[in-house]
């Protein structure tokens, strides 16, 4: 299926999915992305429940990644990209002048597709969003936080009689997991995954998609995943991209079983991808 027809069968079945019934955390409306004179992001709008897991899938290249960090301004880092429309977090839009990105990205924290630990030890990887935060006031209370971050990322047994230790002699599987407790050190409210499993063994793949499943009890998170079989296990709704267009969001189930549009069921079944 070349990309005309593809633009085709997608501008003849504009879709919003099923309504979402939860509460809304994040809401994107009518969001457009550019890296300078190309567009990556078409009018693309999307509800994300408090406490959900939602997928992003698409073929590479199709805007999940570049959707995803608008989310958190990301985006910003890099100088030639422009992001048009509103994305609202608890209905206060994070593109407004007056926001600060620091405490924004505190809020809305990211995991990066390869792990990336700081060159400091296993404590002070996690120990440091909260030092600069400013959210101990102590040394006890900041052992607090470390200790109840690598708990939450499932690390911490595996540690806690090394926290002086490197964080990078860590396996991959386990950076990645550092990773996730340095972002919840600061006590999010949203975490933003971008394939946090490409890098990793299938052991280490599980375990983090054990940790998703525990950790949506207090966080929102949306994750951006090549894998639609990871797609399936851990996501309670998916959204497809195609050609920089949201082409479906709707119950993973739905999505796997009854897809609502043909480039999804195309997709999906390996006909292109």
């Amino acid at each position: 299926m070349n990309d005309t027809n593809s633009m085709k069968l997608i501008e003849n079945h504009k879709t919003t999915g099923e309504p979402f019934s939860k509460d809304v955390k994040i809401s994107a409306r009518n969001v457009d992305v550019f890296y300078g004179e190309k567009q990556a992001i078409y009018d693309a709008s999307l509800d994300i429940g408090k406490n959900e897991v939602i997928a992003l899938i698409g073929p590479s290249g199709c805007g999940k990644s570049t959707f995803l960090r608008t989310l958190n301004r990301m985006n910003d880092t890099i100088d030639i990209c422009r992001v048009k429309g509103d994305i609202l977090l608890d209905n206060e839009n994070i593109y407004g002048a007056h926001v600060d990105t620091v405490p924004l990205r505190a809020r809305v924290g990211m995991v990066f597709q390869k792990p990336n630990p700081f060159p400091k030890s296993i404590y002070d990887n996690v120990a440091y969003g909260p030092r600069i935060h400013g959210l101990a006031q102590s040394r006890v209370e900041l052992d607090e936080i470390v200790e109840k971050s690598l708990k939450r990322a499932g690390l911490w047994n595996e540690v806690k009689d090394r926290l002086h230790a490197p964080g990078t002699g860590l396996s991959g599987g386990q950076q990645q997991r550092l990773c996730i407790a340095r972002t919840i050190a600061v006590d999010p409210e949203v975490i933003l995954m971008d394939e946090p499993c490409s890098a990793l063994d299938p052991i280490a793949t599980a375990k983090i998609e054990e940790l998703i499943d525990e950790l949506r009890e207090k966080y929102t998170i949306a994750i951006v995943t090549h894998s639609m079989q990871q797609a399936a296990r851990v996501s309670q709704r998916t959204a497809y991209f195609h050609l920089g267009q949201l082409v479906e969001v709707n119950p993973t189930e739905k999505v796997f079983t009854k897809p609502e549009h043909k480039l999804t069921e195309a997709y999906i079944t390996g006909r292109f991808g």
